[in-house]
């Protein structure tokens, strides 16, 4: 039998640097991870990405931080051969990175548009690609998509919509991959309470998504906390192997599909 533990495991984390992405670097390690490789996009997140990594070696685990914008199939690829030249062979691959486009549809150009397909399609799609070249036999890959797959909502067009072919991606990758006992999946967070959600939103809509979910009374601020999140994932990255081709949304009640 596999062994599905974490423990003694190689991690690449896209996006693992901080908010999500750097709770579950930190989380990996706790539970045993051997090496976490963690990337970030700019030189504006070194300081937090190295906070991370400092933190991972304190867990206990081998760590390294690469920088990378990862919107070229190329540099992608980099990624991935830094990470093995680094830590080795990931038995987990993570992809964290997205970006948010709040705007009517009618009102969003052609560069933005490239910008958000680039960033939550094209990112996504190549991470899987080399992930299912260079991940470990019976490793697990996992990629951060949005609750808003499962909305009736305007204004996300652009982010949902480039968000939402992640989830064929995940399936099609779930079904090639399986046959090497690899297992992937999309996991979906609501609204989460991180610096990307408020610069997006009016105080307005802050304070709907802060009310919308069914258990947003027993949360601080009734938005998804990358504490909620985090557990889901390492169970997809683990024991719950068995789980592969499915888009999880995690979200307290916000959305459902």
């Amino acid at each position: 039998m596999a062994d599905h533990s974490i423990r003694g495991k190689v991690a690449l984390i896209a996006g693992g640097g901080k908010n999500l992405g750097g709770l579950i670097a930190r989380d990996l390690a706790q539970q045993g991870a051997k090496a976490v490789a963690i990337h970030y996009n700019s030189a504006s997140s070194k300081a937090e990405a190295d906070a991370t990594v400092a933190a991972v070696q304190q867990a206990g685990a081998k760590a390294v931080a690469i920088q990378g914008e990862l919107t070229q199939a190329g540099a992608m690829a980099k990624l991935f051969e830094q990470a093995i030249a680094a830590v080795g062979r990931p038995d987990i691959a993570i992809n964290t990175v997205g970006k948010v486009l709040k705007k009517p549809l009618v009102d969003i150009s052609e560069a933005e548009y490239d910008e958000m397909t680039a960033v939550n399609s094209k990112a996504a799609f190549f991470f899987l690609k080399e992930a299912g070249k260079h991940v470990n036999d019976n490793g697990k890959v996992c990629t951060l998509v949005t609750s808003l797959l499962g909305a009736f909502t305007p204004f996300y067009a652009a982010y949902a919509g480039t968000k939402a072919p992640v989830e064929h991606f995940t399936r099609a990758a779930a079904k090639e991959f399986g046959a090497r006992g690899i297992s992937v999946t999309a996991v979906g967070p609501g609204p989460m309470d991180t610096g990307f959600f408020y610069p997006a939103e009016s105080a307005e809509a802050q304070a709907y998504h802060k009310t919308a979910a069914a258990l947003s009374g027993f949360t601080p601020t009734g938005l998804t906390h990358i504490e909620d999140v985090v557990p889901f994932i390492r169970h997809l990255v683990s024991d719950g192997w068995w789980i592969t081709g499915q888009t999880l949304l995690i979200n307290g009640g916000y959305t459902t599909k």
